[in-house]
């Protein structure tokens, strides 16, 4: 049924320039992390709603994502920096980015996500997007930081936060191996849908994408 949707709805999707078939094409044939197309209309919902000039990416894998956003604001002058902890991953996105990213609005960052977001923060950076797409167990550890980046009215887009189905399941169905990160990523999603700070909504498209503004 997921196939048949998302071959049905690419009819109705803006299509993706061809470097970018390429690079999703080469992604999806060697296991590498890189959107759905639903979560990708997710993506150019909220930027096209927000139309921010900061964009925050925790997790570039090879630089898809940033140059997909980059591209849902054409004429745009945003901003985006991206962080990638995976030294193979960190350098082919850089290649991607000298190709395609013509006019130097992506920053990429080379470290743990942790200290990188820590340092943004201190420097006093603030973003009016930012997409969390990194290690799962981690996104209640960045949290706290990330409200703190996030712009007021700004808009806070967590991917796979149903982590292939799992966090669904009583954690006694989980394999152990994986009960940290679906304790953690249930923890996150309660965190998000009862903070005050935020207004959020969970979306079961793909493998769960989260949308949270940021209210106060």
């Amino acid at each position: 049924m997921k196939d048949r949707i998302d071959v049905f709805l690419d009819k109705y999707r803006t299509p993706l320039p061809s470097y970018l078939l390429d690079m999703e094409k080469h992604a999806r044939e060697h296991n590498i992390p890189v959107i759905e197309r639903g979560t990708g209309d997710i993506l150019r919902y909220v930027l096209n709603t927000v139309k921010p000039k900061s964009i925050l990416e925790i997790g570039t894998a090879i630089g898809f994502s940033a140059l997909f956003m980059r591209e849902c604001l054409p004429g745009n002058d945003v901003k985006i920096t991206t962080i990638e902890k995976i030294e193979a991953r960190y350098e082919q996105a850089q290649v991607n980015f000298d190709a395609y990213d013509t006019s130097h609005q992506i920053t990429l960052i080379r470290d743990e996500a942790a200290d990188a977001i820590r340092r943004l923060k201190v420097a006093g950076e603030k973003y009016q997007v930012i997409f969390l797409d990194a290690a799962k167990g981690q996104y209640i550890s960045f949290l706290p930081t990330l409200l703190e980046l996030l712009e007021v009215e700004g808009v806070l887009v967590s991917d796979n936060v149903f982590h292939e189905g799992t966090v669904m399941n009583s954690r006694y169905a989980v394999n152990q191996r994986d009960r940290t990160i679906h304790e953690r990523l249930r923890e996150y999603l309660k965190a998000i849908t009862d903070s005050e700070q935020l207004e959020s909504l969970i979306i079961p498209v793909d493998d769960g994408v989260a949308i949270s503004k940021r209210i106060m």
